[in-house]
């Protein structure tokens, strides 16, 4: 990733689970806008278990219609969320945390889920070499604020 071209696109802070669906509904307008005109989006999530991940997931789902359950992909590598029927998008959730090889995502078809879609990845690092690059990077860490640990959301257009 040339970090020349990076731009930091949205740095915000939440103190709560209000504040990260906030964030969430403000980026998947920004998303769905881009995705209009490109077709697909890649977007890594990075950040340690239990940073709240999938919950920003949920939450830009929501954003975009979807009224289903959102499960985390844990165990399943990927879970995919159809929003066809409200915005004309496939959405793709991955969790490559699990994985033993890369080259297991061969199996399971994972350039076709690049297709027209938008897809989110969590641990990326554990499919180099078969994922596509990222469109956008979203980096949550966690740190204290007063007496409570908050998150800072950073999402960075790679």
């Amino acid at each position: 990733m040339n970090s020349l071209s990076n731009k930091i696109i949205f740095n915000k802070i939440s103190q709560s689970e209000e504040d990260t669906k906030s964030l969430a509904i403000e980026f998947a307008k920004f998303i769905d806008n881009i995705y209009q005109k490109k077709g697909s989006i890649v977007i890594y999530l990075d950040g340690n278990l239990g940073l709240g991940k999938t919950t920003f997931v949920r939450f830009f789902l929501q954003a975009l219609g979807y009224e289903g359950f959102v499960k985390s992909p844990t165990f399943t590598i990927v879970e995919s969320y159809d929003v066809s029927n409200i915005r004309n998008i496939k959405i793709h959730h991955f969790d490559l945390y699990r994985l033993s090889d890369p080259e297991e995502l061969e199996y399971i078809g994972i350039d076709e889920y690049f297709e027209n879609s938008i897809s989110f990845i969590e641990w990326p690092c554990h499919g180099e070499g078969f994922i596509k690059q990222p469109d956008f990077l979203i980096n949550i860490s966690k740190f204290q604020k007063d007496s409570e640990f908050v998150r800072n959301f950073k999402i960075i257009k790679i």
